[in-house]
């Protein structure tokens, strides 16, 4: 019996935005933040991402020093808030279709970003995917800190954390389908059964045509 794992990635694939961008703004909207390059630092350092040549632990360092000395209470509470206000009103219509769809077939769904996981989990809750993978960071003093806890999923680390979560369910999948946008999810769409690209960027694209993927263009 078929028993498919439908993955997703999060950013400009489910959300029509990048949503670390999106709460690095609802950071300076609410005066958490108060430096005046704090969102041109964040644009150059995503233009890396775009291009795949992004030093995550830099960025880490940089977009988590505003929430240092904030607890990981007040840090989630403020992440439900920008979800709700800003984020949940950017996902794409058929993504919302999909989602839907899925769910009421019972299969079963994965969100994996590059995005911390107290953003990727509080976006998951609330687009109805239960199961979701960011990169999780290490917590002292009940205080987020910036550093890695484990396997960051990113790129080829991405493939790591799916074949973990895996390895950890009773359930079998008989194939695995992925949806994404980026070039850094290149690994994860050749280990993928399936890949569908979402308005990929050019370099996505390319690799698209030669693997026959999949393209959608999504609003």
């Amino acid at each position: 019996m078929s028993k498919p794992l439908y993955v997703f990635d999060m950013d400009e694939t489910l959300i029509n935005g990048d949503c670390s961008m999106i709460w690095n703004a609802f950071l300076v909207q609410k005066g958490i933040v108060n430096q005046s390059n704090f969102l041109s630092e964040d644009r150059r350092l995503m233009d890396l991402y775009i291009q795949g040549k992004m030093n995550m632990q830099e960025y880490l360092d940089f977009a988590m020093a505003p929430l240092l000395k904030l607890s990981t209470d007040e840090v989630d509470k403020l992440v439900e808030e920008c979800v709700k206000s800003e984020i949940l009103g950017q996902q794409f219509t058929q993504a919302k279709s999909l989602i839907e769809s899925l769910s009421k077939e019972n299969i079963d769904m994965l969100m994996i970003s590059a995005s911390v996981t107290f953003l990727v989990a509080a976006v998951g809750k609330q687009i109805g995917i239960t199961h979701a993978l960011g990169i999780d960071l290490q917590i002292e003093n009940n205080c987020y800190t910036s550093c890695i806890q484990g396997v960051p999923s990113y790129r080829e680390g991405k493939v790591t954390r799916l074949e973990q979560w895996l390895a950890s369910r009773a359930d079998q999948y008989t194939d695995i389908h992925f949806y994404t946008d980026s070039i850094n999810d290149l690994p994860l769409c050749e280990f993928a059964d399936h890949a569908y690209l979402v308005n990929p960027c050019p370099q996505l694209a390319e690799q698209g045509e030669r693997y026959n993927w999949s393209k959608l263009s999504w609003d």
